[in-house]
């Protein structure tokens, strides 16, 4: 496994401090983000899970734990719209340039408006998709939403 990607790139050059942890993907796990906690034997609170969706019918990236649930109005609202839905796959893998079980919101081809749940706060540290499958970014979440230059919300149910 490859440990530069374009979002490893990206937080190296923007010089934000992170690690990187590895663990066996599974291609059949029901939820990629909890399995990736259970296989690293970590907290699911502190895996944070990228969703590529449209607002308005415009793509933004939501990044949010992953054994959460993203709700709709929420994130509509969060990005002053009025409706949101998940975008499909073909569409956020040709526009981060990731393969979906691997997206991550650093480095994507196409810089999109992002919003992390505002629960990051109670977190010390954070994993969150490194780029490709099986290989997660740790870093503090002040520094998460530093690189994405993104905002936090209340984004779950």
């Amino acid at each position: 496994m490859s440990k530069t990607t374009p979002a490893t790139a990206a937080l190296l050059k923007a010089g934000i401090p992170f690690e990187l942890a590895t663990y066996a993907y599974d291609p059949d796990a029901e939820r990629v983000g909890l399995q990736a906690a259970e296989a690293m034997g970590v907290d699911p609170g502190s895996v944070f899970k990228t969703l590529m969706s449209e607002v308005d019918g415009k793509p933004v990236c939501v990044v949010v734990p992953s054994d959460g649930e993203v709700n709709m109005k929420k994130l509509a609202a969060a990005f002053g719209g009025k409706t949101a839905q998940m975008m499909k796959p073909a569409v956020a893998e040709r526009l981060t340039g990731y393969k979906v079980g691997g997206i991550s919101p650093f480095g994507q081809r196409k810089a999109v408006p992002t919003c992390v749940e505002e629960l990051v706060a109670l977190q010390d540290r954070v994993y969150l998709n490194g780029g490709q499958r099986g290989l997660q970014i740790n870093l503090a979440p002040d520094d998460l939403v530093r690189a994405l230059g993104g905002k936090t919300a209340d984004l779950i149910r």
